[in-house]
């Protein structure tokens, strides 16, 4: 793959677990009074890890990078390499909505949280889910 000094060090550089983003929900999420586990696998035997779980409500949060994820809004197509980058995100994409249906299969609510979201926005969005999650299972 033909890529710049600059570019891979960029990349490197990329934080995949406790981004700012991740840590401004988990911190608005805790304000709201809601506990949570971090970086937890909720459906065993599926190598797929959420950013927030929420285990009795069963709900899994993930925080979606704009780039990584090919957000509708923001995300960009690199002129470089732009059939790796294009099918790198794709593939995520079409993980990410994998992974939502095996978790709505499995009992699960999968939240799935921008990065150019307001924080105490999606932690309402999040609160919701969990209210919701914990109503389903007689919890509350």
């Amino acid at each position: 793959m033909d890529t710049t000094p600059a570019t891979s060090a960029r990349m490197s550089r990329q934080r995949a677990r406790d981004t700012q983003t991740e840590l401004a929900l988990r911190r608005a999420l805790h304000a709201l009074g809601l506990r949570y586990r971090v970086h937890r696998r909720p459906l065993p035997g599926v190598r797929r890890e959420a950013d927030v779980v929420f285990t009795r409500a069963r709900v899994a949060v993930f925080v979606d990078g704009c780039f990584w994820h090919g957000c509708p809004t923001h995300a960009t197509w690199p002129q470089r390499n732009a059939d790796f980058w294009r099918t790198k995100i794709e593939t995520n994409r079409t993980r990410d909505r994998a992974t939502d249906e095996l978790l709505v299969a499995a009992g699960w609510v999968p939240v799935r949280v921008w990065e150019h979201e307001d924080p105490l926005v999606a932690a309402l969005r999040v609160s919701e889910a969990v209210v919701e999650g914990l109503g389903r299972r007689g919890l509350i």
